[in-house]
């Protein structure tokens, strides 16, 4: 590309993120009235509830609502920086620098040979697509962590691990990106960075994995695929209800624990499937450490009890980064993942109420999104696998003699 387009491409680009985030902070500051269940009661009431307790220095055990892990503390504490806003336009603000922060890495990776700015215009386009959701959420802060984690992968593998153990603290699923890392130095720097990270919280402060108590009792949430069951036999007599549980809506009633416990199955499924990928590939390309993550990403999401809209954030960043590389094999899943944003922010926040009521509208809508996800999930999986692992190729033998030879007669 010539530096005069490259130029206008780059001034394009930044102009579209500039008009669609100040579009969504309208949104969250209400300025604009956004259609559906208002998304700033997290913040507003729930994040700045937790904030009241952190302060104190100790986290949230009798709150079965708080399910994250300890460094997430630090999300819900960061409108301190800003102590001139209120507390939910500081995290809106703070939001914005994440989603900022997440452009200007993405950028930075599009430099050099082999690279593309494909992954900055993803992500400039697949935020707005999902609403005002990706700012009421501190999912955002660790997409951006994620992002600058796999970029670092290549040529910092400790600052690459670090990160990727900072991002699981922050919210577990960063977990999943050292699936997709070769260099044990990775592996190290993360194991350090997570035991060092954890044992200063579990002692500075009580509490710091209650979580994960209140994670395991989670059911199945009205979102996820596993839901599209009970929405379906709730219209051939299935008599179980709909209720706001551990801080989400999820379905509640007979054979429910059924499905929750299925969904774990397929999760570990996923691992397993991902591991004997891990064991089993040997062509690595600078892309790979990026698809294998994308691919874990999605696979995980799929399978989970759990798909709330921010999950999407996650999903936009990993494969962002992907496409910042020329060869990623990840073009199409990206792509049906951009195509499940605008359908996500229909089924939450604008028509959750047909979603809630299991009604013709909200169940296709599910049946879209979702089936979107699990086209992408095959497909990635499928791409990941025939790029990196080798085929077995048959060894040819010599035909012995015919029948003819066999039974010739010496002359």
């Amino acid at each position: 590309m010539e530096p005069t387009a490259a130029r206008g491409s780059l001034a394009g680009l930044l102009g579209i993120w500039g008009v669609t985030r100040a579009a969504l902070l309208l949104c969250v500051l209400k300025v604009v009235v956004f259609p559906g269940p208002d998304v700033t009661s997290d913040v507003s009431v729930i994040y700045r509830g937790w904030h009241d307790v952190l302060v104190t220095g100790t986290f949230p055990q009798d709150d079965v609502t708080w399910q994250y892990p300890p460094a997430a503390a630090l999300a819900i504490l960061s409108p301190a920086v800003l102590p001139f806003l209120e507390y939910a336009t500081a995290f809106f603000v703070l939001a914005l620098v994440a989603d900022a922060a997440a452009l200007a890495l993405l950028l930075r990776g599009a430099r050099g040979t082999g690279r593309s700015r494909r992954g900055a215009w993803l992500w400039v386009a697949g935020v707005p697509l999902l609403g005002p959701t990706v700012y009421a959420r501190y999912d955002v802060m660790v997409t951006a962590v994620a992002v600058a984690a796999l970029l670092a992968a290549g040529r910092r593998p400790r600052l690459a691990g670090a990160l990727m153990a900072f991002g699981a603290l922050l919210k577990v699923w960063p977990a999943l990106l050292l699936l997709a890392v070769r260099r044990r130095a990775a592996w190290v720097s993360a194991a350090v960075t997570g035991v060092a990270v954890a044992g200063l919280f579990a002692v500075l402060m009580p509490g710091a994995f209650a979580f994960l108590g209140f994670q395991r009792d989670r059911g199945t949430e009205v979102e996820s695929l596993g839901s599209l069951v009970f929405h379906v036999a709730r219209h051939h007599g299935w008599d179980g209800e709909v209720l706001l549980n551990y801080g989400s809506v999820e379905f509640l009633g007979p054979y429910v624990s059924w499905v929750s416990t299925g969904a774990l199955f397929l999760t570990g499924a996923a691992l397993a499937w991902l591991v004997l990928w891990r064991l089993l590939a040997t062509r690595f390309a600078p892309h790979t450490a990026a698809d294998a993550a994308f691919t874990a990403v999605l696979l995980f999401t799929v399978t989970s009890r759990v798909i709330s809209p921010q999950y999407m954030v996650w999903l936009v960043g990993t494969a962002a980064v992907c496409l910042c590389f020329r060869e990623s094999r990840m073009g199409r899943p990206a792509v049906l993942v951009l195509v499940a944003c605008p359908v996500t922010m229909l089924e939450f926040p604008v028509w959750f109420g047909h979603v809630v009521a299991s009604d013709a509208l909200g169940v296709t809508l599910l049946a879209v999104r979702n089936g979107l996800l699990v086209a992408a999930s095959l497909l990635a999986a499928r791409a990941l696998w025939h790029a990196t692992v080798p085929t077995r190729r048959k060894i040819p033998t010599s035909p012995g003699p015919s029948w003819a030879e066999r039974t010739r007669v010496p002359s």
